[in-house]
């Protein structure tokens, strides 16, 4: 089994910036991709960013520039580094784990970003 914990959500002004992280256990794969997703109230769940084991990066358009996915491959944890955050950046992030190719097959509980004046 593979477990995903996330850590790092909270309440942020716009403008500001938040780091979010996310620690996998259990069976780790070599070959391996590491993302984040997340969903605004009333939304549909959207890719944030993925990260692979090679290192290979994607963003959504809409926080390309603002956020910055990472990971510690010692560590199997991934990071999403998150600046220039505006209201509409307010969701539960979810950090998703799965073999390279073969989709997010493993998702965490979910962390509650919340950008507000």
């Amino acid at each position: 089994q593979v477990q995903l914990v996330e850590s790092g959500g909270g309440l942020v002004q716009p403008g500001g910036s938040l780091r979010l992280s996310c620690a996998v256990s259990g069976s780790i794969f070599s070959i391996n991709a590491m993302g984040w997703n997340r969903q605004a109230p009333g939304k549909e769940r959207e890719l944030v960013a993925t990260i692979t084991s090679f290192g290979s990066t994607n963003y959504a358009d809409s926080v390309k520039g603002r956020f910055t996915i990472s990971r510690d491959n010692a560590k199997n944890t991934v990071y999403l580094q998150m600046s220039s955050l505006k209201p509409e950046d307010t969701a539960v992030y979810y950090c998703t784990y799965g073999r390279l190719g073969y989709g997010m097959d493993y998702w965490g509980k979910g962390t509650l970003v919340t950008v507000s004046s």
